[in-house]
């Protein structure tokens, strides 16, 4: 069973980015946080295989999950996948320096998410 983190401060997006994600062909339990304040009370709650997160939230934005998981040893080795608004080439520089695997611009693709989710969950897993 992969456990996925989805980080988004919208609503409306989370459901969408969830419902994508339960359909992704592996068994996954998904958790929410609807900021990146929220992910950091709910990581050590959880074993997670992958964080989806959004860049641009209140409090703790993206970038900053991004930047404090990496930085973290119980945390670091786990994927990270960005999904924003923020398609400008430098949002997604700063995201994968940061140490992101992947980013996707929304409006996304499901299939794409999906496809680029399980990629990381394997490899992750080594399978």
């Amino acid at each position: 069973m992969h456990h996925i983190l989805i980080v988004e401060d919208s609503p409306t997006m989370r459901s969408l980015v969830v419902s994508a994600l339960e359909d992704i062909g592996l068994p996954v339990r998904i958790s929410e946080a609807s900021s990146g304040f929220e992910a950091l009370r709910e990581l050590p709650r959880g074993d997670y295989d992958l964080i989806v997160t959004d860049i641009n939230m209140p409090d703790i934005n993206g970038l900053e999950l991004i930047s404090f998981v990496r930085r973290n040893a119980a945390y670091r080795s786990i994927p990270l996948l960005i999904i924003s608004t923020e398609g400008s080439e430098r949002d997604r520089e700063r995201g994968l320096e940061l140490g992101a695997d992947a980013y996707l611009v929304k409006p996304f693709d499901p299939a794409a998410l999906r496809r680029t989710a399980k990629e990381l969950l394997e490899k992750a897993r080594g399978e």
